[in-house]
């Protein structure tokens, strides 16, 4: 009989943590949380200090049954849910479910699943730590307070199934701010010169600085002509050759946003995908003889604060793999004001769970997401790269023209990682041949180039959630539901992978806008988490952090209650007839996005998808027309409009030419350097225009 028991959340947690602590400890996993606020009303007692009133989760009763029958047969119960609010609110349910003393040593807390990390843990259990609950009460009853007070308003007054949300609102608000500046920008034009020069056999680009040594910005086409008016001849003398050595520094570990990020860019997962499958890789995977091992440390984090145990571990593997030469001198400290330092970085256990050695026990998923993990930590415990780089002014008749080169001198942390941006660009060395001051090169042909300045960009996922960080709207926890939420409330679709606001979206936040102001508000929402923080710290009490919200909120609701006007979302005319009943077809908003329906619903139910022609005919049929479609995944590809009489399909997109080399149909297709145009049968490749 075992002696003790130990509640996680999940069962794969479950298996890993039991292989560590022997037959006296039965592991179990209550499933998340076992107790929340009701579904069917707001569950907080407004008159009564905002006090909640939970309720067992439908479908948990089995569970609790099954967790309080274990209870009884062991001397001590140990709580060891996730080491943050959540957690920490999920281990102070099951003390109150199961009668376990709060105050008492029920609670166990652990950063990473390891034998050495589980084993320290169970020497220093804890009570629940009821400022962190308290912090997870005030964000779960503030927004139960927003929600539930203002989604019904949404209901009666534009369409039922919206919500309200208090990060949510300000995320929309960052998506539909940004639309407008793209809708209002107007472009600028300005030009460019560039052109080869060459000296000893040697070619090189250089492009047009200035005049006289002073930089000169071109506006015109007339400015352009009056430079290369100016310049006398094709011999440019070396006005000056600097050259200098640059240290490029590797980036910190990653926190939640970072991987976020950094997976959206290199591996194209959606924020909701990157949580789910670190949560795998922390839980544990099955790893053969070695049984299931937690492969990487907690993933929702703030901090990237390394334990010292970690850093000589991993300085020792880079000396003994990469030589002493490559051992950074430390870790990068976080730059986030508002980090918690509660937790690690995001880590691996252990620097010596190569991603090639385990790589055949795990999904092709849980492998990419490793190794960016693994790679990144290394890397950021490495020595900085060392550039070289060379810059050359070229001169004649007093116009300058500047030559600028690169090149890796020692690789330094650039040997295992190097972090990718939201264009997805890198950064490339730039050979200069050897120049010397005074001397004379030779310009051939200028090319000038006419530019336009560009909007701002679109959000994508993960330039979403860097703003969200960089402005103090949420907590790593946050992110990823926060924008699936604006997603299934149909708020805004992506586009080209891409945040669009719809009409539903751009109605709702004018709603938000006239009449609740400070909910979508970024300093007020910013203001809010640093007081759930506070209160996680102790420094202040969570009642009178909702009281003081509640006080004006209230008065807002009263005021949109009187004044609000229904608001109608009409339907958008299609401009074709329904083939079923003949009444107009119209635009309607669904899940997935748009799509086609018949304005005589519900009499008529027919609905179809819109098609997108590329303007390419059929070449298997070659009567239809090829069409963007949509698979079950949401992933876009190509077939013919005859569907089902033709089952023409295509991941690439066709082109209307054939291949110069065998006549099958070309298809552009986006590699990691951009599109290139390729034959669908034969080896044939071009660049795309």
């Amino acid at each position: 009989m075992e002696d003790y028991l130990v509640i996680v959340e999940s069962p794969a947690k479950a298996k890993t943590i039991k292989r560590y602590l022997g037959n006296k400890y039965e592991v179990k996993a209550s499933m998340g949380h076992v107790r929340d606020l009701p579904k069917s009303k707001m569950g907080v007692d407004i008159e009564g200090d905002f006090n909640p009133s939970y309720i067992t989760i439908r479908g948990k009763g089995p569970v609790l049954k099954e967790l309080k029958q274990a209870a009884k047969k062991v001397k001590k119960v140990y709580l060891a849910a996730d080491p943050d609010r959540e957690g920490e609110a999920i281990a102070w349910h099951l003390a109150h479910s199961l009668e376990i003393d709060e105050a008492s040593d029920c609670r166990v807390v652990f950063n990473e699943i390891t034998k050495q990390a589980i084993k320290d843990a169970f020497k220093k259990p804890r009570p629940i730590n009821m400022d962190l609950v308290d912090a997870q009460q005030a964000r779960r009853v503030l927004d139960r307070l927003v929600g539930y007070n203002i989604s019904p308003l949404l209901w009666k007054k534009v369409k039922k199934g919206l919500s309200a949300g208090r990060v949510q609102s300000v995320a929309l608000k960052l998506i539909i701010e940004r639309e407008k500046e793209i809708q209002s920008f107007i472009p600028e034009e300005y030009w460019t010169i560039t052109s080869q020069f060459s000296g000893d056999g040697e070619t090189f680009e250089a492009a047009f600085y200035g005049i006289n040594g002073k930089k000169l910005e071109l506006k015109t086409e007339e400015e352009v002509k009056q430079v290369l008016e100016q310049i006398k001849g094709t011999a440019f003398n070396i006005e000056s050759v600097t050259k200098k050595e640059r240290l490029r520094n590797p980036v910190a570990p990653f926190i939640t946003s970072s991987l976020q990020q950094e997976a959206a860019r290199k591996l194209n997962f959606r924020a909701r995908k990157t949580m789910m499958v670190a949560q795998q890789l922390y839980e544990g995977v099955d790893m053969g003889r070695q049984g299931t091992t937690g492969l990487i440390t907690y993933m929702r984090t703030d901090s990237t604060r390394i334990s010292e145990v970690a850093r000589t571990e991993t300085h020792a593997f880079i000396e003994e793999k990469y030589g002493k030469a490559y051992v950074g001198k430390g870790g990068q400290k976080s730059k986030n004001e508002n980090a918690q330092d509660a937790h690690e970085a995001i880590r691996p256990t252990s620097v010596h769970y190569h991603p090639d050695e385990v790589k055949e026990f795990l999904s092709k998923d849980q492998f990419r997401l490793y190794k960016l993990i693994w790679e990144r930590f290394v890397a950021s415990l490495m020595a900085p790269a060392v550039m070289d780089t060379v810059r050359a002014d070229l001169v004649n008749n007093g116009v300058f023209f500047r030559a600028t080169g690169s090149k890796i001198k020692f690789p330094g942390f650039m040997k295992v990682y190097i972090e990718g941006n939201d264009d997805n660009t890198e950064e490339k060395e730039n050979y200069l041949p050897e120049l010397v001051e005074n001397e004379s090169v030779k310009m051939d042909e200028a090319e000038p180039k006419q530019h336009f300045t560009q909007p701002p960009p679109r959000y994508t996922e993960a330039r979403l959630v860097r703003t969200m960080e960089e402005i103090g709207i949420g907590r790593p926890s946050t992110y990823a539901p926060t924008i699936d939420t604006i997603q299934r409330r149909n708020y805004v679709v992506l586009e080209d992978k891409k945040f669009v606001p719809t009409e539903l979206g751009e109605v709702v936040h004018q709603i938000m806008e006239e009449f609740f102001p400070e909910i979508i508000d970024v300093a007020f929402t910013a203001k809010m988490e640093d007081d759930l923080d506070a209160i996680e710290d102790g420094k202040t009490d969570w009642i009178k952090i909702i009281s003081s919200f509640y006080e004006e909120f209230e008065k807002r609701l009263e005021k949109a209650e009187k004044e609000m006007q229904a608001v109608e979302i009409k339907d958008e005319p299609a401009g074709i007839d329904c083939e079923k009943c003949g009444h107009e077809m119209v635009y309607k908003m669904g899940r997935y996005g748009k799509f086609l329906a018949c304005s005589n619903f519900p009499d008529c139910r027919n609905t179809k998808p819109i098609l997108k022609e590329v303007g390419v005919t059929c070449p298997k049929c070659k009567e239809g027309n090829i069409v963007e479609r949509k698979s079950k995944k949401r992933r876009k590809f190509y077939g013919c409009d005859h569907y089902p009489e033709c089952d023409f399909i295509s991941w690439d997109k066709p082109l209307a030419r054939n291949c110069p080399k065998c006549q099958s149909y070309l298809v552009e297709k986006k590699q990691k350097k951009g599109m290139v145009v390729q034959c669908s049968e034969c080896d044939y490749k071009e660049e795309a225009q």
